[in-house]
């Protein structure tokens, strides 16, 4: 398969025929291979209903159907857990992203780019609800991560397989992706793509987001500095809180055997006593985060990284490819 076109679907009854269509028009144009899985988000209009009616003529459509409503991100890691195409595009539902653009970004990944992300240069979105904090949030993303982008919150995306098949999604990660899977060594390309008004039905999303992405860039930090060393955050800081404990007891402890004055009523004291103990225990959460991480890497035969090629011979072939490497 060449291609694996994502789309969640949540409430979007009115968009899905016609979107459908323009993907029809434009998949068929490129001679590609390809498949479209729409994730049924747990809608509550007749969205699947009209999903079954266009898979019964179309069998490039799957749909994948959820008990209830798990989120943007759990339909696309379903999505990418039941693509087949070797590169895979992401897109919303509601119309507002084109899919002509869809060749632009293939254009790009076939100039050697692992991971192609849209810029909604024209954004066709309220200033002050949506793009404003969008783009506090996007500069914001792109310094903490290093992965510099304009648009992190645009769906329009298209990634290699082996890209999105090593990346694993829970919370609301999903626009994380290019983030993420830089600890692999991608590429990441930005273009510029078209954004069109919502005509039908209305936007799943407010400015409350705005904190969730805060916290999730926090998850995400954690996860591209410290996922596999968690002892150098936690015990860094641990010391830290220790020495300046051990600092400030040596400190009273000169002013009680020296100087003869009393220090049991001082809250210096007991900030001394509250530094040590809090860096016992921040060093012993990275012990047994180091013990978390050992146990989640060496349980699921997972590895710490992340070959691009390998070059070897033939007696090589056959242990190369039991590790799950591609020539």
């Amino acid at each position: 398969m060449d291609l694996s076109i994502i789309i969640p679907v949540f409430n979007e009854e009115e968009n899905i025929g016609p979107l459908c269509t323009q993907l029809k028009e434009v998949l068929e144009g490129l001679g590609r291979s390809y498949e479209i899985i729409a994730v049924d988000d747990g809608s509550s209009d007749r969205s699947f209903a009209f999903l079954k009616d266009l898979h019964k003529r179309d069998l490039h459509l799957k749909v994948i159907r959820f008990r209830r409503n798990f989120g943007q991100t759990a339909a696309f890691a379903a999505g990418f857990d039941h693509s087949q195409g070797q590169v895979v595009i992401t897109m919303d539902a509601d119309l507002q992203n084109d899919p002509a653009d869809i060749p632009l970004l293939l254009a790009e990944v076939e100039k050697g780019y692992d991971v192609v992300s849209g810029w909604r240069v024209e954004r066709q979105d309220p200033f002050l609800t949506r793009r404003l904090p969008s783009m506090i949030a996007n500069w914001l993303i792109s310094q903490v991560t290093g992965v510099h982008l304009h648009d992190y919150g645009c769906s329009l995306k298209a990634y290699r397989r082996e890209v999105v098949k090593g990346v694993q999604l829970y919370g609301e990660l999903h626009r994380f992706i290019p983030a993420l899977s830089s600890w692999m060594g991608v590429s990441v390309a930005e273009i510029p793509v078209r954004h069109h008004p919502r005509r039908f039905g209305k936007s799943k999303y407010g400015i409350s987001r705005t904190i969730r992405v805060i916290l999730d860039l926090i998850t995400v930090r954690f996860l591209l500095s410290y996922s596999t060393r968690p002892i150098q955050i936690f015990g860094g800081l641990g010391l830290l809180s220790f020495v300046l404990g051990i600092v400030l007891a040596g400190y009273l402890s000169f002013v009680k055997l020296a100087l003869g004055q009393d220090i049991g009523s001082r809250p210096l004291l007991l900030l001394a006593v509250l530094l040590m103990l809090v860096g016992v225990q921040l060093i012993s959460m990275g012990l047994l985060g180091e013990l978390v991480v050992r146990t989640y890497y060496e349980a699921q035969g997972k590895r710490i990284y992340a070959v691009r090629e390998l070059l070897a011979g033939e007696e090589d072939e056959e242990s190369v490819n039991g590790q799950g490497i591609t020539n």
